[in-house]
């Protein structure tokens, strides 16, 4: 009798494993798979290296500002040497953003210059994960992924408009992004 639930519980806990085991490609499995890929570049940034002068922000940009951890960039330079593994890529990211987990909030661009889009990971007041993705047909792509807790849509772009201000040292950003002109 014994044997038995000892051998019960072991089935229940290894089904539980074997059903939790995603076999779909996510956003971090593909980041982790090509951020060494040739023509992949990867950069992980804390929000202290953003430099963002704190006493210039509202109450709602700082609370913003509190609640993202870092800042994941996977970027492909495009070339014509490369279009055709370029094309694949996007249609990979594609598809993972398809997923209903990720909700589109923003969408933009055109087809000459590029496309955007903006996703996020939870919902209202409670997201914990923002992802902007752009693709160029000349330049490459790039994701962004925003990773955090709490973080609030509204108050995030109240954030983004402080890039354009003296409240942002953008000059390590610009070391960082040069492998996209």
């Amino acid at each position: 009798m014994n044997t038995s639930i000892k051998t019960i519980i072991k089935m229940v806990i290894l089904v539980v494993t074997l059903q939790s085991c995603n076999q779909d490609t996510s956003l971090q499995t593909y980041y982790v798979d090509n951020e060494l890929a040739p023509g992949f570049s990867s950069l992980d940034i804390p929000t202290s290296m953003l430099k963002i002068d704190e006493t210039k922000l509202t109450e709602s940009q700082k609370i913003a500002h509190k609640s993202i951890e870092k800042l994941s960039i996977l970027g492909f330079v495009g070339d014509e040497n490369n279009k055709a593994t370029m094309d694949t890529e996007v249609a990979k990211l594609k598809a993972i953003l398809k997923d209903p987990k990720y909700e589109e909030l923003m969408r933009g661009g055109n087809s000459s210059d590029g496309k955007f889009v903006i996703k996020c990971i939870g919902d209202g007041e409670d997201v914990d994960e923002f992802i902007l993705f752009g693709n160029s047909n000349e330049q490459g792509f790039v994701v962004v992924r925003v990773l955090g807790d709490d973080m609030n849509f509204g108050k995030m772009m109240e954030l983004a408009s402080t890039f354009d201000e003296d409240t942002f040292d953008n000059s390590k950003l610009k070391e960082m992004t040069k492998f996209f002109k």
